[in-house]
């Protein structure tokens, strides 16, 4: 990844404001956050979010699933996304062996 790409990537990881609703003070709901494109579904407007919410996951399912419904929209290369959704399956396969 160049450095280009990096700064475009982590933009929005590192603006700690960018939930913060400057005329108020106060940290947005989430009506107001402006939500990446590549979260919400094509067809019917879902957010992934809520996805993960609806079928109660867990922190390592719900990361996977996440970046499986994202993997095709917000890099060039799916595999990074695909990636780390196997990553975090793996680290849920160690949680539940651990059980």
């Amino acid at each position: 990844m160049t450095k280009k790409q990096n700064d475009d990537h982590n933009k929005l990881y590192y603006d700690i404001d960018r939930n913060i609703d400057p005329n108020a003070n106060r940290i947005k709901t989430f009506e107001e956050m402006e939500i990446p494109a590549y979260y919400i579904g094509k067809k019917y407007k879902i957010e992934a979010r809520k996805v993960v919410s609806d079928f109660n996951l867990s922190f390592n399912v719900g990361s996977a699933v996440t970046y499986l419904l994202r993997h095709r929209n917000k890099h060039k290369d799916p595999r990074e996304c695909i990636n780390k959704a196997i990553k975090h399956l793996i680290y849920e396969l160690e949680e539940l062996n651990y059980e």
